[in-house]
């Protein structure tokens, strides 16, 4: 009996030893490194602020030296992509890049240029800017600037925004090559708030229906499109066919303000609301300039943000039409703060919706790619081919005033959908256009005989009689294969009509700007012809 109780006596102390000689092999292994895993050094760390320790800990501890400012954006970063796609950090040398375009301006020389065969090549000089006030013309050939050769393969588009852009009043030395000059002229430019124009194009359509193209929402939209406006009106403008094809948004305030302008008083054109912010009514306030004018909405799926607010608005007060196809479905508001270090953020702080309640935002749960690549997916279900390939479930239906069934959860659905146009399309297209084979050969093209060209024709009858010869098409082709497209017999007869109004297109905007391009382009635009078809019925 002795023996049987003894094991119980003993336990406790054979635990004990056991234990202690564990916590002193523990003590040496944890001050030693181990292959995969250690833990830290006798460091307690707290709950609070765990983001700040283990930052610190890493720039105490890491086996290379890092940065802490690197550590800290690509966090910020990674916090907020996991937010939702359209919350983002904007470190400092990409600040003004991202929000310039929303601001309307920016400060430097004032012209649009492109690397031509290893050197830049002025296309234009934007009008009142200072290099327009200079005498710089499309065409000139900047091959120094502050004294540095600029010419070669070493160039790039960074490196010369880089060496142009400055602040207002400072000044920029270049030296430029003119064709037909010996000697390279000097230019002393002092830089100076250039502004940018979100408005692309306006002119008529027919003699009662006026076009205008917005590509972005920036602080200075409203007033682009009311000056557009009145000058469409002294044409005898009575309807309105908006392109807001492939704009991806910006200023909420800019869009309200444009769609106030169509709206009775007191019509509800949008409302904003988050957690921390409480819902926002946005109404019309008067009589707007263009209440009494028909009006067609063009979208795609591009089309986003603030492109939606106005579209939905109108589509939602039963006014006008909604034409095109299903737009891109962001439905989330964003407010940006700034450091003192010049980095910012766009935070999303809100929803918006459209005057019968819906959101148009559509699902962003499996991630970014995901999310942006969805537009891809609509091709593929068919969905930009077909009408029947969209289906929107009873739970998003919503009824507007005057009895029209409009949907949530995904983008605005158009009135009068339209699909991709195929039927001049071919894979050759395709490639020279995404491969920028027209904008570079029509450069080139007008940059060989610009004076002459500029001295036969004005915008009018450059888009009545301007006509590309078979040489003109051969020398294309030629210039497309010098590039590595080589040429297709049967792409080219398919898409023989579509090639010839693109180049022409192109052409014309080296010589007068985006407006002709727009005018000619359009001539063979499905969707416009459908809302002019549209608009036009309403006079029979």
């Amino acid at each position: 009996m002795k023996n049987k109780y003894a094991i119980y006596v003993w336990m406790p102390l054979l635990i004990a030893i056991f234990l202690a000689i564990g916590i002193y092999l523990g003590k040496q292994m944890a001050s030693q490194p181990h292959a995969a895993v250690m833990f830290p050094r006798q460091q307690t760390l707290t709950e609070n602020d765990k983001i700040h320790q283990v930052i610190e800990y890493i720039k105490s501890d890491y086996v290379d030296t890092v940065l802490e400012k690197d550590i800290v954006e690509e966090t910020i970063n990674e916090i907020l992509q996991n937010l939702d796609p359209h919350s983002y950090y904007i470190p400092k040398q990409d600040y003004h890049a991202v929000n310039d375009p929303l601001e309307g301006n920016f400060e430097g020389i004032g012209i649009e240029f492109r690397i031509q065969d290893d050197t830049v090549t002025v296309v234009r000089a934007l009008g009142g800017g200072p290099s327009e006030k200079l005498g710089i013309m499309a065409g000139d050939r900047i091959v120094e600037v502050e004294g540095e050769d600029i010419t070669g393969n070493k160039i790039d588009n960074q490196k010369v925004v880089k060496l142009l852009k400055g602040p207002k009043g400072s000044t920029v030395n270049i030296k430029i090559k003119r064709k037909k000059q010996k000697e390279l002229l000097d230019f002393a430019i002092q830089r100076d708030e250039i502004p940018i124009y979100s408005l692309e194009a306006d002119y008529m359509l027919t003699d009662k229906i006026g076009y205008i193209k917005i590509s972005r929402f920036a602080r200075e939209t409203y007033q682009e499109f009311m000056e557009a406006v009145k000058r469409l009106k002294k044409e005898g403008m009575q309807k309105l066919v908006l392109d807001l094809r492939n704009n991806g948004g910006g200023f909420l305030q800019s869009a309200i303000k444009i769609a106030d302008e169509f709206l009775d008083e007191d019509q509800l054109i949008v409302y904003t609301e988050g957690k921390s912010r409480k819902r926002n009514d946005f109404y019309a306030t008067k009589k707007g300039e263009l209440q009494d004018a028909e009006v067609a909405i063009l979208i795609n799926e591009n089309s986003a943000s603030a492109s939606e607010i106005l579209a939905g608005a109108l589509q939602d007060n039963d006014m006008g039409y909604i034409v095109g196809r299903r737009s891109f479905g962001k439905g989330l508001v964003q407010e940006g703060v700034q450091w003192p270090d010049g980095s910012a953020m766009r935070l999303t702080v809100a929803r918006y919706y459209t005057p019968t309640g819906r959101s148009i935002q559509k699902p962003y749960g499996n991630g970014v790619n995901a999310y942006h690549s969805e537009s891809y997916e609509r091709y593929q279900n068919g969905e930009l081919l077909s009408l029947d390939s969209i289906d929107f479930p009873d739970s998003l239906k919503y009824i507007t005033k005057g009895g029209k069934v409009v949907y949530g959860g995904g983008g605005i659905m158009p009135d009068y959908f339209v699909p991709v146009d195929t039927s001049n399309t071919s894979v050759y297209f395709g490639k020279l256009n995404y491969q920028g084979i027209f904008y570079l050969y029509g450069f080139r093209y007008v940059d060989g005989q610009r004076k002459t060209l500029k001295g036969k024709y004005k915008e009018k009858e450059f888009i009545e009689n301007f006509r590309l010869t078979t040489a003109d098409m051969q020398a294309f082709y030629d210039f497309a294969e010098e590039k590595g497209i080589d040429y297709d017999e049967e792409g080219a007869k398919i898409s023989s009509e579509l090639i010839r109004n693109r180049l022409k297109a192109v052409i014309g905007r080296n010589l007068f700007g985006d407006k002709v391009f727009y005018q000619i382009v359009n001539q063979m635009d499905e969707t416009v012809e459908k809302a002019e078809e549209l608009l036009s019925e309403e006079e029979i």
